[in-house]
């Protein structure tokens, strides 16, 4: 009985006496409950002061986004996940980062993920091909220049000096897009690079040339931008003759998670492609999806 509830009037005058008492017998009854419901156990609903019930709150659900993403989209994703989450309440976006080739063998064997960004579209096509992904979108450009340590001190001023035996260049590793990339310009140039050390990501390269470790290495412009006054940048030409495009795709593991993964994982991918994302690209030095190699 709630607390505004009133006993039913009775008809008998001659019982006035009898009425009062049932009426504060009933009013009793009801505080009682009224404390009942509202006690130290929590199960009641918590009341206004009007009477009416405050509805409970409800948190909300929390969800994780897992992204593997090309080296050097750390910094670009690193900050659009930080507008993603404060978008989307509750949701966690964790980044990977390494060489493309390495997240799409991670992918292949089995790793949860909901969203690739490769810095090449072999690597896309691979995972795509094994039905691990779907509907890729290119979403920017990378080409490749060479830098040196501050000073340039092993005087390198062309592409052609790469191929001194006294210049230490590092450069990725074949299978890796930066590496690929490499060997489309020199084959192009024709220029034997002295090679001292492969590496697995475009990170590794710049991180043996910022520690004086070489003399050069051939890292994308959006890395050598990042380095800042880390690095020489020493412009040539020859660079321009591979351009690499970077796909984003679904993985199949989101998919499998259910609908509301999937949407998660558009909605990320429509960030990329869309306007805010495509500033944070650009201003971040990467050419737009639609660039063609001169």
């Amino acid at each position: 009985m709630s607390a505004s509830a009133r006993p039913r009037p009775t008809t008998r005058p001659t019982l006035a006496h009898r009425r009062t008492r049932r009426t504060l017998a009933a009013l009793g009854a009801a505080t009682l409950l009224a404390a009942c419901g509202t006690g130290a156990d929590g199960g009641g609903d918590a009341a206004s002061s009007d009477g009416a019930a405050e509805p409970a709150s409800t948190p909300a659900e929390e969800s994780t986004l897992t992204v593997l993403a090309a080296a050097s989209l750390r910094d670009v994703f690193t900050d659009l996940a930080a507008d993603f989450e404060a978008e989307h309440e509750g949701v966690t976006v964790a980044l990977s980062f390494a060489g493309s080739s390495d997240l799409g063998d991670q992918i292949l064997a089995g790793a949860p993920a909901d969203v690739f960004a490769s810095a090449d579209e072999r690597t896309m096509a691979r995972v795509i091909e094994a039905g691990d992904a779907s509907d890729p979108v290119a979403f920017a450009t990378n080409t490749l220049t060479v830098v040196t340590p501050p000073g340039n001190p092993a005087g390198v001023e062309t592409f052609a000096d790469l191929a001194r035996e006294d210049v230490k260049v590092v450069v990725c590793a074949p299978e890796v897009p930066c590496g690929a990339a490499t060997d489309a310009v020199a084959g192009a140039a024709g220029v034997t690079v002295h090679r001292v050390s492969e590496e697995a990501s475009v990170t590794d390269v710049l991180a043996k040339v910022t520690s004086g470790e070489a003399d050069a290495g051939l890292v994308y412009v959006t890395d050598a931008t990042l380095a800042g006054d880390a690095v020489d940048v020493v412009d040539v030409p020859e660079t321009d003759a591979a351009l690499n495009v970077y796909p984003i795709a679904l993985v199949a593991a989101a998919e499998r998670s259910g609908p509301e993964q999937v949407e998660l994982a558009r909605a990320w991918i429509d960030l990329v492609t869309g306007d805010a994302g495509q500033a944070a690209l650009a201003a971040a030095g990467f050419g737009p999806p639609n660039a063609s190699a001169p």
